[in-house]
């Protein structure tokens, strides 16, 4: 089992992240993938409330307001700083 931060990223445009770049391919990526994060930048409001519902617990980083989210960055290092400062994820190993 991999102890790494996973971090899953959705944004309106393809060139600003790797990742998802609508709806459906976000929840996509976060079943498959389970991240401990979601980075959401654009008008992801409705992927919010969905991931708060279903991934009750996992920290959501957004560039707005957004009802359900841990935190808004207004800039890539917020964003960094937001999620340098968790913990690392535990547990056992194997």
């Amino acid at each position: 089992m991999c102890r790494a931060l996973k971090v899953s990223c959705a944004a309106a445009d393809r060139e600003l992240c790797f990742g998802a770049t609508d709806l459906r391919e976000a929840l996509d990526h976060l079943d498959a993938d389970r991240p401990h994060h979601l980075v959401a930048f654009g008008a992801f409001e409705e992927l919010v409330a969905l991931v708060v519902d279903r991934f009750p617990g996992m920290r959501i980083v957004v560039d707005r307001d957004s009802p359900g989210a841990t935190a808004v960055a207004t800039s890539l290092e917020d964003v960094r700083g937001l999620l340098r400062g968790q913990p690392r994820p535990g547990g056992q190993v194997g």
